[in-house]
């Protein structure tokens, strides 16, 4: 169905939002300002380049370059020290470039002259400020020696320390998205592990549910239940990931991401089980008696039930770009101001979505009605709402615009409550008045006693004299629906109708013509004289 791909379409496009975020290290939740801002000019010798170096130094395993950039005390190894500075900064402060001075004297606003703070990080006894400090060197920009000195308290202070003594220095270096090479290898672990955790929930909350729906009297929950598993399944797996995602141990701006990547996968199963509970109300509805004494409103559930979908997959669309951070006022004010050029370049597919509500309100067929629209005939397949689908007798498939359907001339056969059978019957011009009285006589008799025989508007008349023949008419009803029902009944009546005339004494006419040929008077000889 049409709002099913709309979902796994937004489904898909959450995965790829999400593992571009996780990859590129994107922190989630920022709006772009409205407001375009002039670039900003970072200078080689500011805190934010030094930095920047620093952290692609240490993410590339180039740790003794990398500690260049650290007031390292003599006799101290500046190498593990980088590579230890670098982890616990990574884990417990969330660093944001942009935020870090990109002039060459730093941050003259925070009161701090020659000296640039980062921010907090944990260690043994509280916190302690990470801090870069002005240099005479090559080296303009470096951390301080008060921040040196905790680096190893501030490492020690991880969840995860120990284990990251024992890997190699390989699977220590940073992959995309500040993740670390150890924790890739993790993921798809992680996620198979929560895949497995999620559906065994996922059971055993939908045998739960089904033990208190089997105690209502309605069934409609219990058709819900049945079309839920996937969407559950789906809800428990991120659900299970999301609360076992601190495990993992990620730097603080990757583990936002992945967290925020998997409440949108929690999203995506939320519209998805919606999406599903409609269609199966629908269903239900469809099959209630409440629809079937109202047939007006029957008409209407099907195209009522597309457009919910419809809608629920948009608003899931939007939902889960504005979990991203993506800005969804500008975009929704955007879409309005648009509003007009899109209508004037749709005004065709909005003449056909108006369409489809009018067929539904007027309700001339409904899907499974055997129809005749202009000149040819047909079953309704779908209603949808752009087009219709007719099925023709020849298997194929006509495919009708709604606005074009609304004002075609249609002829529903579903409506009428009895078929009608008329035969014309020629008779010789041999036959006499008594044997076409009798004929009538025994036709109607012969129709009336038939025990699908509508009781009413039997006639059989002598209508007049034509070409070659005695025109009789034979009109009458069965009170049939079934196309196949009527033209077995047919069949026996046309058979009846020939023993009726074999028994009158009457014989069938076919298409005859007399030509008489007219003689000229013979001239009278003329007499010879001698």
């Amino acid at each position: 169905m049409i709002s099913q791909r709309l979902l796994r379409i937004v489904g898909a496009a959450a995965v790829v939002l999400g593992t571009a975020s996780l990859a590129w290290g994107d922190e989630p939740g920022p709006t772009p300002p409205v407001a375009t801002k002039k670039r900003e000019v970072v200078a080689p010798d500011s805190p934010r380049a030094a930095l920047g170096r620093f952290l692609d130094l240490a993410r590339a395993g180039r740790s003794a370059e990398a500690a260049q950039y650290l007031a390292v005390p003599d006799g101290s190894n500046g190498a593990a020290l980088a590579r230890r500075l670098k982890l616990a900064l990574e884990r417990n402060v969330s660093l944001d470039p942009t935020r870090v001075s990109p002039a060459s004297a730093g941050d003259a606003t925070d009161g701090l002259e020659g000296v640039d703070e980062l921010g907090q990080w944990r260690v043994d006894h509280g916190t302690a400020p990470v801090r870069l400090e002005v240099t005479s060197g090559p080296i303009f920009w470096r951390f301080d020696a008060d921040t040196v000195a905790t680096v190893d308290a501030a490492f020690e202070a991880l969840p995860h320390a120990a284990l990251l003594e024992r890997l190699p220095s390989a699977l220590l270096r940073s992959g995309p998205g500040d993740v670390l090479w150890y924790q890739w290898l993790l993921l798809p672990l992680f996620f198979a592990a929560a895949w497995l955790v999620g559906s065994l929930v996922a059971r055993l909350l939908r045998a739960l549910l089904r033990r208190l729906a089997a105690r209502t009297a309605v069934t409609w929950d219990d058709a819900v239940l049945g079309r839920l598993g996937g969407p559950m399944t789906l809800a428990c797996t991120f659900g299970v990931a999301l609360s076992t995602a601190p495990l993992l141990l990620l730097a603080a701006r990757a583990e936002g991401t992945l967290v925020t990547w998997l409440r949108t996968g929690v999203l995506v199963a939320f519209f998805w089980a919606l999406s599903r509970a409609v269609e199966v109300v629908v269903t239900q509805l469809l099959a209630s008696a409440w629809s079937a004494a109202r047939p007006n409103s029957r008409a209407l559930l099907p195209l009522s039930g597309r457009i919910t979908r419809v809608a629920i997959a948009v608003v899931g669309a939007v939902a889960v770009v504005s979990s991203f951070g993506y800005p969804v006022a500008s975009l929704l004010a955007g879409l309005g101001i648009g509003g007009l050029a899109v209508a004037l370049a749709a005004q065709k597919t909005f003449e056909n979505l108006f369409g489809a509500f009018a067929v539904g309100l007027d309700q001339p067929f409904r899907e499974g009605d055997f129809v005749k629209v202009d000149d040819f005939v047909g079953t309704i397949e779908t209603v949808g709402l752009r087009s219709t689908r007719i099925r023709t007798l020849d298997r194929t498939v006509i495919t009708l615009p709604n606005g074009q359907l609304a004002e075609k001339r249609i002829e529903s056969y579903a409506a009428r409550d009895r078929m009608r059978l008329f035969v014309k019957l020629g008779l010789e011009y041999g036959t006499s008045s008594a044997q076409v009285q009798v004929l009538l006589e025994r036709a109607v008799a012969l129709f009336k006693a038939h025990p699908k025989a509508w009781p009413e508007d039997t006639q059989a008349r002598f209508v007049g004299f034509g070409a070659s023949s005695l025109d009789v008419e034979v009109v009458g009803f069965f009170a049939v629906t079934d196309f196949d029902e009527f033209s077995a009944l047919r069949t026996e009546v046309l058979l009846g109708l020939m023993r009726v005339v074999e028994e009158a004494g009457a014989r069938f006419a076919f298409p005859t013509s007399t030509v008489h040929v007219a003689s000229l008077p013979t001239a009278p000889k003329a007499s010879s004289t001698p």
